[in-house]
């Protein structure tokens, strides 16, 4: 192991001791945010070591979004050459081959731990994202490329700055000195002098330590670009990808025009040896940027005060709508004792679309005698002409309304759009409100017989939404005195048929 100079006392640094000491703080503080417990479970099924705990199969299927993201790869294009449809997690690991699937889930794995990973240095949150950023970079290059080894390149694009994870999450005051020494963005060049070895080399320490696979330490290696001509070995192709993309991902980082230039520049030099041409490589990375744009959370290139004003802006909006929904409850109390149960719906309904800023509110009243039930009282662009169209029997059917007012509960879906959930929307909803990506059933029952429900909901236009606890309470507390007033009425119609 190579050695260097203490900067401070000038006597030699034993990269040895850097790595004795580095081991020593991830079993004090725990291994980087979930990546040892995920890598081991995943390279264990790779290596097949235990076919009925850590199968590949099972290990996909354990998680919903690799599943799908699996299914997907294997009825891909790069894969069509197989000509038929892919429709099991098992088939797919025979098309593709439990490597392949393995990097996919690696890859998956590392993205979501380092995504939601808060280190207490916001320095290490920051190569962590950058890391995250290098991925996405190379799963677009290496699409792009139609590349066998997209998954592989991803997987060691994040790895590829291993070195810089470890030392500041585990030893901030060496990167401090190293900062020091070289200045911001240049710590690597003082590594050695620090720690007595290279960024990389602690990366692949770290990587070793790990367990993990040869490929994956050789497509982790610093490789520039290739001389034109020259042959690539699929090693060093995707060590050629990993390394461009942890260059791209650094420049990319602050979104600004000298970034833009080296990003250029970077996928110039790298273009040939990659097999991809400039333009090419130049739409891959802003896919790359779009996707970054959504899923990074402290990227300048994520604009994060943006992110953070749109999101208070949205809980001041939720902040005024709950007060108009305590507001109308109040005049509901009030009335409760004296409106009709048809007053009582009016107003229930309005104070629940503009408390909500539903999109369109409908209230549907059940005839029994017709053995149905059919929209009444509507608001929002467009739904009074529908009225007519929006009825349905009675009788059960097995859908989310008829789920709603058996179960006498409200009911939010957050995603109407979901493919596996389109078996429980009844046919009336999607000829008339499938513009609606959420929506809130809010069941009435009196004396545990249902006699309608209000229906809210919101289109692509309103921001994805998640109700809280106190608007479900205050949702139930209104649809309790629409509830209240039906029962009143119940009572005196009753005393009227015994005087009568």
């Amino acid at each position: 192991m190579n050695a260097g100079m203490n900067p401070n006392t000038g006597a030699p640094v034993d990269g040895n001791k850097t790595l004795a000491q580095l081991w020593d703080r991830t079993r004090m503080q725990g291994d980087m945010p979930g990546f040892a417990k995920a890598i081991t479970a995943i390279l264990s099924a790779m290596r097949g070591e235990d076919d009925v705990e850590f199968n590949m199969t099972q290990t996909v299927l354990s998680d919903p979004v690799l599943t799908q993201k699996v299914l997907r790869l294997a009825n891909s294009g790069m894969y069509s050459a197989f000509g038929q449809h892919v429709s099991t997690v098992s088939k797919a690991v025979l098309v593709l081959g439990t490597d392949a699937i393995g990097h996919l889930a690696l890859g998956l794995k590392l993205i979501e731990e380092m995504s939601v990973a808060s280190p207490n240095s916001s320095i290490a949150h920051v190569e962590m994202e950058k890391a995250v950023l290098a991925g996405m970079v190379a799963q677009q290059v290496a699409t792009s490329a139609s590349s066998i080894h997209a998954e592989e390149a991803v997987v060691c694009s994040m790895l590829h700055t291993l070195g810089r994870m470890m030392i500041t999450f585990y030893m901030p005051e060496r990167w401090a000195v190293m900062q020091q020494i070289a200045g911001e963005g240049n710590e690597d060049d003082a590594a050695m002098r620090v720690l007595g070895l290279t960024m990389e080399e602690v990366g692949r320490a770290a990587a070793i330590h790990w367990g993990l696979p040869k490929n994956l330490l050789n497509g982790m290696r610093s490789v520039g670009p290739a001389e034109p001509g020259a042959e690539v070995s699929p090693a060093d192709w995707v060590a050629g990808l990993s390394t461009m993309a942890a260059r791209c991902a650094d420049s990319l980082w602050h979104d600004d025009e000298d970034g833009a230039a080296e990003v250029k520049r970077i996928t110039e030099s790298y273009s040939g040896m990659l097999g991809v041409d400039a333009e090419q490589m130049g739409e891959a990375i802003e896919r790359a940027k779009a996707v970054a744009a959504t899923d990074l959370s402290i990227a300048p290139l994520s604009k994060p005060a943006e992110r953070r004003a749109k999101a208070l802006a949205k809980t001041r909006q939720r902040a005024e709508g709950n007060k108009v929904l305590l507001s109308g409850l109040a005049d509901m109390r009030d009335m409760v004792d004296t409106a009709s149960p048809g007053q009582m719906v009016a107003m229930a309904l309005e104070t629940v679309y503009n408390g909500l800023d539903f999109s369109r509110a409908v209230a549907f009243v059940r005839n029994r005698r017709e053995g149905r039930y059919s929209a009444k009282l509507c608001f929002g662009d467009g739904v009074k002409a529908m009225l007519p169209e929006m009825v349905f029997d009675d009788a059960y059917e097995p859908n989310v309304f008829h789920a709603a007012l058996n179960s006498d509960r409200v009911i939010f879906i957050e995603n109407a759009k979901d493919p596996k959930f389109a078996a429980k929307l009844p046919q009336w909803w999607k000829a008339n409100l499938s513009e609606a990506r959420s929506f809130v059933i809010l069941p009435l029952l009196a004396n545990s017989q249902p006699t309608g429900f209000l229906y809210g909901d919101w289109d692509e236009s309103f921001p994805p939404i998640q109700l809280s606890q106190n608007e479900f309470t205050l949702l139930n507390e209104i649809r309790s005195l629409v509830v209240k007033a039906v029962e009143r009425r119940h009572q005196l119609e009753a005393v009227g048929n015994r005087v009568g």
